[in-house]
């Protein structure tokens, strides 16, 4: 039978190449004799985890002010950190001047070394001491207010990685350009084929896990390989692998009212798809 199912003796057999791609594939998939679930304990529910909100900031100074007037106060407590990223305006002194005039909320404030947003979450989450570790943009583009419900979803064990979702609800008309929602919805996509679950929305900025499990993310951040600029493939990435629980939840997207995007869309679109193919060798197809 093995001479049947080789090409020749330097070459991979068929069987080997049908169990590693193929299978995969629709409609080959259907064919597979094999079939794998993963079981653990479910999370459980977590009483007043602490909170810490990582904001990467860079040409926000418009937006400081409304960071610390709207971001709500949860669990035992909840501290703001700000990662300040080389602006041309005055953002740095303005997150200066609010923490001063803002002496109850626990701050932290930190020039970032490098460059890029994944590079400020990174630093952002290695200073945080929070049970709970948010992501929130500094656009505002998400509303703070809707942090409680992330807050509920990971502390009540609905699930373990809280990703947002923009692309449910009706967006305001300048919210998301064109070309960038037809990029979203196509990772989106791709995502939901490549970690076999829906994943709605990989791009948006709010995302929520548990300190613990972030620090396993970063400990194997190697494995898919390092050149994510904004961090949300590496995160999805990280979590899939230890086989956290994923839950997509829905927010209202707003228009920037201040600045504008730092992101390159054919650059960084480029960037993007590239991860998609190394990741595909790392996770479908292993």
């Amino acid at each position: 039978m093995e001479r049947f199912l080789t090409w020749k003796k330097s070459s991979p057999t068929l069987g080997g190449f049908a169990n590693r791609y193929l299978v995969r594939l629709w409609p080959f998939r259907e064919l597979a004799l094999s079939n794998f679930m993963v079981a653990r304990p479910a999370p459980q529910p977590v009483e007043r985890p602490s909170v810490s909100v990582v904001v990467a900031a860079r040409n926000e100074e418009g937006n400081i002010k409304n960071i610390y007037e709207r971001v709500p106060r949860m669990g035992s407590k909840t501290e703001l950190i700000f990662v300040e990223g080389h602006s041309r305006d005055k953002t740095y002194e303005t997150i200066e001047k609010e923490m001063a005039l803002h002496p109850d909320t626990p701050s932290m404030l930190f020039r970032q070394p490098g460059i890029g947003k994944a590079d400020a979450i990174r630093l952002g989450f290695e200073k945080a001491s929070g049970d709970i570790l948010m992501i929130l943009d500094a656009d505002l583009t998400v509303p703070p207010e809707d942090l409680p419900r992330f807050y509920e979803a990971i502390a009540s064990g609905k699930g373990e990685f809280i990703n947002g979702v923009r692309l449910v609800y009706p967006m305001e008309k300048e919210a998301m350009r064109t070309l960038n929602f037809l990029g979203n919805k196509f990772f989106s996509l791709a995502f939901s084929w490549l970690l076999g679950q829906s994943i709605k929305d990989t791009l948006c900025g709010t995302k929520v896990m548990w300190r613990k499990d972030y620090e396993e993310i970063a400990a194997n951040r190697s494995y898919f390989c390092d050149f994510d600029p904004f961090g949300d493939f590496d995160l999805i990435f990280g979590a899939t692998k230890l086989n956290l629980k994923i839950v997509d939840l829905p927010i209202r997207y707003r228009e920037r009212t201040y600045g504008t995007t730092n992101i390159s869309r054919w650059k960084h679109g480029l960037l993007l798809f590239r991860m998609v193919a190394f990741a595909a060798q790392r996770i479908k197809f292993v």
